[in-house]
């Protein structure tokens, strides 16, 4: 009884320690913005440059290819990606708006095509493993969040990624799991990934 009771109280303590962390990083993530800093080049990936854009919430106006192809908000983690598929595959996606989280479609089995965006659609946990220049889509907060995936190993994943806060890199770096035949991101809210339908 006493056992089970500390192990209550510590699951307690731990899960209220989380919750203040992630209240505490939600309601200052937007604290310390350097404004004149956004739009600057904070780094590049085959090409495609990176931009600041201060708090998660700031938009610079919206960003149009010369062909009239919406390419989305500046400098939001979705027009980093829209822009990177445009430039290096000179993709457009059929559906060009649409918040992060909405670029994964839980409707299409894996490895099929998601129409909205015309790329071939894989959830976490997947037979099929990851690749650089994938798209992963993460459910991490009412808008989501997106990243180009840089770099895989069997056992990591580099992601790419605008807009990831004031004070975040646009590196970040996650464990890759593979278990009975099945690729896992492990990742808090990783939905899946999409890629070009070579």
């Amino acid at each position: 009884m006493l056992l089970n009771y500390k192990k209550s109280l510590f699951l307690f303590l731990l899960l209220s320690i989380l919750s203040y962390y992630i209240l505490y990083s939600c309601a200052f993530a937007n604290v310390e913005i350097n404004n004149p800093q956004i739009g600057k080049v904070v780094d590049e990936f085959n090409g495609v440059k990176v931009y600041y854009n201060g708090s998660i919430n700031n938009v610079s106006g919206r960003n149009i290819a010369k062909d009239g192809y919406n390419l989305g908000l500046k400098y939001q983690c979705v027009e980093f990606i829209k822009r990177y598929y445009y430039q290096r595959f000179n993709h457009k996606m059929p559906n060009s708006y649409g918040h992060a989280k909405d670029f994964f479609d839980p409707l299409v089995a894996d490895g099929k095509i998601n129409r909205q965006r015309n790329l071939l659609q894989f959830h976490n946990g997947s037979p099929t493993k990851p690749q650089v220049d994938d798209i992963v889509v993460l459910n991490w907060s009412s808008y989501g969040h997106v990243a180009i995936i840089s770099k895989v190993t069997d056992t990591e994943i580099e992601i790419v990624q605008q807009n990831p806060g004031p004070n975040a890199s646009s590196r970040a770096t996650f464990p890759l799991m593979f278990k009975n035949g099945i690729w896992t991101i492990k990742i808090a809210g990783a939905l899946g990934y999409l890629r070009k339908n070579k």
